[in-house]
């Protein structure tokens, strides 16, 4: 097996080449092909509620764990089927292309639902494995160079799957078809990485009785009330984000080429500050961090009942727009993980990582068909106000905008003792972007010579420049062995 730090490097890559499977059989190549086949808003919105609709299986999962020693021959066995399943659905509409419209948009459904089943049955399975391998020091950050590299991984896939599909203008059938097969071999070759990581054996709950299985995490404070906003969110969230491609195909009338592009440029912003957020959630606590992501989450609803139907306009307004929604995920995920790890017992681990998850799940599933149902009653609905159009995507999403409001105030009802107030993380990033700006004003004013004055010229060579002297304790850190980021960054 491999050494703690290798092993930690390979689940980074191995998470690369997840996300890589994830874009290539969630993108909205994914939305087009669906419509290519004859799919209307209902087939949409059950895809879109399908990811969330299916996490019942977690809590599947959470009971079995509790029933075996090792998880990695199950989470694999499992795993690797669910990377194969997609195929026939990909490459069926192109190998037999005789077959009704209609039995390969349900044909599409059932895998989906397949896939997502699978999945999450896996999740808490490798999620409590992580829990139990990882350090607890310093997961914040290692969740955080993690999710930066799967950020750049899903921005590189979605854009060259957009230069793909623009240089091969033949049909979306057989371009799904190629993607299917990238998708099933990095999915595959992502699973076997973790054959060389050790698992430590799990350790089941005191009580072996269903009952107290299922109860553990509604006995916790502090699980309750995460669980609790976690539904309200999934609610506010899924009332209008499966419908965003098909909003920018049907009503922008971008093309798909742009429309992907969209959605890699959007990944950079989670990139660029991914590993910031887990720092964050290490020092002050994963509470700020998901308070502050979730107050600005409304952005993009907003932004969508106000852009114009224009590609190219809409395009290049969206395109911050959605950087933003990016890094606010990827602070929401990275505070959402590392509060269910680091609240979560060793003993019925995988349970409180479903209960976590899944409910809230099933009620963004609920919602994602509903609207999808809401989607399809209000097409005749659409209408000008004051010379603006106004269609049935502008109406779920105006209420997504209110709920995710909502939600903001919502949100401040999570607890997390050890965690520091939101105003000292604000106060915190205040600071640090009022340093840079010194540091970047400062920096300028010392390399513009041309712009000082010969006699500021002159003093500044005549006068000697005494070095400041800053005592730095060495001994005492080095004999400390202090791992934490400020020794480091002093040292």
């Amino acid at each position: 097996m491999w050494p703690q730090k290798t092993a930690q490097r390979a689940i980074i890559v191995a998470g690369c080449l997840g996300m890589i499977y994830l874009q290539l059989t969630t993108s909205p190549a994914t939305v087009q092909f669906a419509r290519a086949l004859g799919a209307n808003g209902l087939h949409i919105g059950i895809l879109g509620a399908l990811p969330t609709a299916m996490l019942f299986m977690q809590f599947v999962s959470g009971v079995l764990a509790n029933r075996i020693k090792y998880r990695r021959r199950l989470w694999l066995t499992v795993g690797i089927i669910q990377r194969l399943v997609m195929l026939p659905a990909a490459l069926g509409p192109t190998l037999w292309p005789d077959m009704p419209a209609g039995f390969w948009i349900w044909t599409l459904v059932g895998l989906t639902a397949i896939n997502y089943g699978m999945a999450d049955f896996c999740h808490p399975l490798w999620m409590s494995w992580m829990g139990d391998y990882l350090p607890k020091q310093g997961l914040g950050r290692f969740w955080g160079r993690r999710h930066l590299w799967m950020h750049w991984s899903a921005a590189a896939a979605i854009g060259l799957a957009a230069l793909y599909i623009s240089g091969h203008p033949d049909g979306i059938k057989p371009t799904f078809a190629a993607f299917g097969v990238i998708a099933a071999i990095c999915g595959v070759v992502d699973l076997l990485i973790f054959l060389k990581v050790d698992e430590p054996p799990v350790r089941p709950a005191p009580s072996p009785r269903l009952r107290d299985i299922l109860a553990a995490p509604f006995q916790q404070r502090e699980f309750r009330r995460f669980i609790g906003f976690s539904c309200f969110w999934h609610f506010a969230a899924m009332t209008g984000a499966p419908f965003i491609s098909l909003f920018l195909l049907e009503y922008v009338g971008m093309d798909l080429f742009h429309v992907m592009l969209l959605w890699a440029t959007s990944w950079i912003g989670g990139a660029l500050t991914a590993s910031r957020m887990g720092w964050l959630a290490d020092k002050f606590g994963h509470r700020p961090l998901l308070v502050l992501s979730i107050a600005f989450k409304f952005t993009l609803m907003a932004a969508l009942l106000f852009v114009p139907a224009n590609p190219t306009l809409a395009f290049w307004l969206l395109m911050p727009i959605f950087m933003l929604d990016a890094l606010l995920n990827a602070g929401i995920t990275i505070a959402q993980h590392g509060f269910l790890l680091s609240y979560s017992p060793s003993e019925n681990r995988a349970m409180y990582i479903a209960a976590g998850t899944a409910i809230a799940g099933m009620v963004g599933g609920a919602t994602s068909i509903g609207s999808g149902f809401a989607l399809r009653s209000l097409a005749a609905w659409d209408f000008s106000f004051l010379a603006v159009g106004v269609s049935h995507f502008h109406v779920l999403f105006s209420v997504s905008v209110v709920l995710r409001l909502l939600a903001a105030v919502l949100v401040l009802r999570v607890e997390e003792p050890e965690a520091a107030p939101t105003g000292e993380v604000v106060t915190h990033l205040w600071h640090a972007a009022q340093r840079r700006i010194l540091r970047l004003t400062h920096a300028t004013w010392r390399v513009d010579a041309a712009a000082k004055s010969p006699r500021l010229l002159a003093g500044e060579t005549v006068l000697p420049r005494r070095p400041r002297t800053r005592k730095v304790p060495w001994r005492e850190i080095v004999k400390a062995d202090d791992p934490s980021h400020e020794s480091r960054t002093t040292v």
